[in-house]
């Protein structure tokens, strides 16, 4: 069976090179396997990187997270697909479960990856664990990347096609420390914000105060967030800063409008 791998990248030159070495246990099946590293203008090492590793390179400008995606099926060939972020590893364990999968070429199913999250040097065990998406399908099941303002998702327009959740981890490294972190956090919150103020979510002032703290008790207790020790705390506390940002950026944008 043919499989290809699907990664959009903009200077990436400091993830790649993992993503890339994660494909290795796939690469040394029977399975006949294309890298796409679908590019939209890296001004660092990213395209050489790709080069040299053997996958083929192209340029497209930025269309949007979900139209990079789409596009790129326009330009691969597999039966089966497996889209990747430039900032996540297959785990050994998980390749080998995909080689089988595929190997069965079932294209009645697709699945779903467990990421599990690297951050402050350690793996969340319970912290945004299992944060489940579906990666790998069928050419067959009509995929199409759907959404563009805070996260895409994949959507399968056979209706015939069932979804089956892999159990390895796919591993994710997404923010590099705190300060990264905290960052990528206050974009997420002004994109969620933005997001709702397009879709004329009403803002209340116990969003404020509820929503934050049932997000971190969601977190940081329900999912026993604790027991990842000090990077699960600093997870409940973004999770609960994130939720608050995102209904305060809410409530200034809905102030504007109204000015």
């Amino acid at each position: 069976m043919h499989l290809s791998v699907i990664i959009i990248t903009l200077n990436e030159e400091k993830n790649l090179p993992r993503t890339l070495e994660s494909l290795r246990e796939l690469k040394q099946s029977k399975l006949e396997i294309e890298v796409l590293v679908l590019d939209s203008g890296s001004t660092d090492r990213t395209g050489s990187i790709a080069k040299d590793s053997g996958a083929k390179f192209a340029i497209q400008s930025w269309l949007g997270y979900s139209k990079q995606k789409n596009y790129a099926l326009t330009i691969t060939s597999g039966d089966w697909l497996l889209f990747l972020d430039a900032d996540e590893e297959l785990s050994t364990e998980l390749s080998r479960e995909i080689k089988l999968v595929v190997s069965s070429s079932d294209p009645s199913k697709a699945f779903a990856l467990k990421r599990k999250t690297f951050y402050l040097g350690r793996l969340l065990n319970y912290a945004w664990y299992p944060d489940v998406k579906t990666r790998l399908v069928n050419r067959g099941s009509n995929p199409e990347w759907v959404g563009e303002i805070v996260h895409e998702d994949l959507v399968l327009k056979n209706s015939g096609v069932s979804i089956f959740t892999l159990e390895s981890p796919l591993i994710h490294y997404s923010y590099r420390n705190i300060n990264h972190h905290f960052e990528k956090t206050l974009n997420y919150a002004k994109l969620s914000a933005d997001d709702y103020s397009r879709r004329n979510k009403k803002f209340h002032y116990w969003n404020l105060f509820l929503n934050p703290l049932v997000a971190f008790i969601r977190l940081y207790f329900l999912r026993q967030g604790f027991r990842d020790g000090f990077p699960g705390l600093i997870a409940g506390f973004s999770t609960f800063f994130y939720t608050f940002l995102k209904y305060a950026l809410l409530k200034e944008l809905d102030s504007d409008r109204h000015n």
